[in-house]
């Protein structure tokens, strides 16, 4: 391309003495050639009329012919032509740019082909990462406590991005913790029995917990039958709900909606919708106070029955339920692995792996965290917590012997592996992996969360974060070793 410029002028072009006599020349030079060449030299177009050059006046013949040449080849370049090329020259970049992310493309396509086989297996509740065989028991130097609470922790959430944490206690109290610098961001303290009226807050024992997948609204369940609804982010209240006749037992959001499960030592299971702070519809089957509650993504939940024994599945659109027995004792806690598989703890000690297609239990480790009592009379300890690491192998029970139990599930979840034991003095009355599976937060009192069978004076209120370390990989080892 030329590095010459060209002046646009309007109506009849000036054309210098220079011009003309190009013009000429060019006539002379192309009369053999006829045709096309003659009709451009007669009529050339009126976008092009006058080159000026700084050195035209300096040049020889031989580079003025040159440039005569290329003046030429751009002056005969028709905006059609000039469209083939840029297009021409756009192409041949794109080809560059795909061949260097050729290798870029095929990785990223087998990553998608993986995610979306995760998200089938998912939805389908099959998928089971085998996360356990990685993990190795933390130093107990390692595990935190946050101590704020005067009285034992019931229940706590952790938020979706993993940053903080809500606990609430027997004080009637919620704090806000920040998990990296271990400080409280909010506190909604509780009130005196009788003051309902006037406190913004709980004023007895709260007794569960939680939180929407988005991180919006945080929800709590007292034994005053009542379920607060809060703002998250700045621990506003937003709503108060009524309708149980007992102590609200378990809460929990369904996973991408707003849409609140909750259940009650009343026996029912009501569903509401928090957007419109609104109550939905209520579900009655359990023949004695439900004790736990938990849901994903699907429109149902699971609850735990406590003395009646069973486990149930309520399928919210269809108004149906399934029935799960299994458990000798009362069934104290549910938490479900993905949409197909549950793990539950009861105070037989027993800890059990459910499939929603089984009636019995895939799998049951009994006396989980040991006995106590004098010989000949001993006694399991009370499984008080199960979580879950969601979509994983991995497992967690805590009770009163000052250990949680880490577990590994077996293939599609047929039985139970105890992994490791983290020293923990107290009740564990509530269990959370974050969603990450980094760390495991565990909610401590001296006291079950349910009552005040026994106390374990030298226990402290408080909550405990243990790290979740993996076995380093052959190339950090090499690098170790190097």
């Amino acid at each position: 391309m030329s590095s010459s410029f060209f002046i646009k002028t309007k109506g009849n072009p000036k054309t210098t003495k220079k011009g003309k006599e190009t013009a000429a020349v060019k006539r002379k030079a192309d009369g053999d050639s006829g045709g096309q060449s003659k009709i451009r030299a007669k009529k050339p177009s009126k976008k092009y009329s006058e080159e000026i050059s700084s050195e035209s006046e300096a040049e020889s013949p031989a580079v003025s012919k040159k440039r005569q040449a290329s003046e030429e080849i751009e002056f005969e370049e028709t905006p059609q032509e000039k469209k083939l090329r840029l297009a021409k020259f756009y192409l041949e970049q794109l080809k560059e740019e795909e061949e260097k992310k050729a290798e870029d493309e095929a990785f990223e396509t087998d990553l998608i082909a993986g995610r979306l086989q995760e998200e089938v297996l998912e939805q389908k509740g099959k998928l089971q990462r085998p996360i356990a065989k990685d993990l190795i028991p933390p130093d107990t130097s390692e595990i935190r406590v946050l101590r704020g609470h005067k009285l034992p922790i019931t229940c706590l959430v952790i938020t979706p991005d993993d940053r903080c944490i809500f606990s609430a206690a027997k004080d009637c109290s919620i704090i806000k913790w920040d998990i990296e610098s271990g400080k409280k961001l909010h506190t909604i303290h509780g009130g005196r029995k009788g003051t309902e009226d006037r406190h913004v807050g709980h004023t007895a024992h709260i007794l569960c917990m939680t939180i929407s997948s988005d991180g919006k609204y945080l929800g709590t369940g007292d034994m005053n039958k009542l379920i607060m609804i809060w703002e998250a982010e700045t621990c506003k209240h937003l709503y108060k709900f009524t309708g149980h006749k007992g102590p609200v037992s378990g809460l929990s959001f369904r996973k991408g909606t707003h849409d609140l499960y909750s259940a009650s030592h009343d026996r029912s299971i009501k569903v509401w919708n928090v957007d419109e702070n609104a109550y939905v519809e209520t579900l009655f089957g359990h023949q004695d106070a439900i004790t736990g509650l938990d849901s994903l993504s699907r429109e149902r939940c699971v609850t735990a029955g406590g003395r009646d024994g069973t486990v149930r599945v309520w399928k919210i659109a269809e108004e149906s339920q399934l029935v799960f027995h299994g458990h000798e004792g009362s069934i104290d806690c549910v938490q479900l692995i993905n949409e197909e598989h549950m793990i539950t703890g009861a105070d037989d000690g027993s800890v059990s792996l459910w499939s929603v297609n089984k009636k019995k239990p895939l799998g049951t480790v009994k006396q989980a965290h040991g006995c106590h009592g004098d010989s000949g009379l001993e006694q399991p300890h009370w499984v008080a917590s199960v979580a879950a690491l969601q979509n994983s192998d991995t497992v967690a029970s805590g009770s009163h012997n000052s250990q949680v139990n880490v577990w590994k599930c077996g293939q599609n979840y047929r039985g139970l592996q105890l992994l490791f034991s983290v020293p923990v003095s107290g009740f564990i009355n509530s269990l959370k992996f974050s969603s990450t599976g980094q760390f495991l937060v565990a909610g401590v009192g001296q006291e079950h969360r349910l009552g005040r069978w026994w106390r374990l004076k030298e226990a402290k209120n408080g909550i405990y974060i243990i790290p979740l370390k993996r076995k380093p990989s052959n190339a950090e080892e090499a690098k170790q070793t190097k």
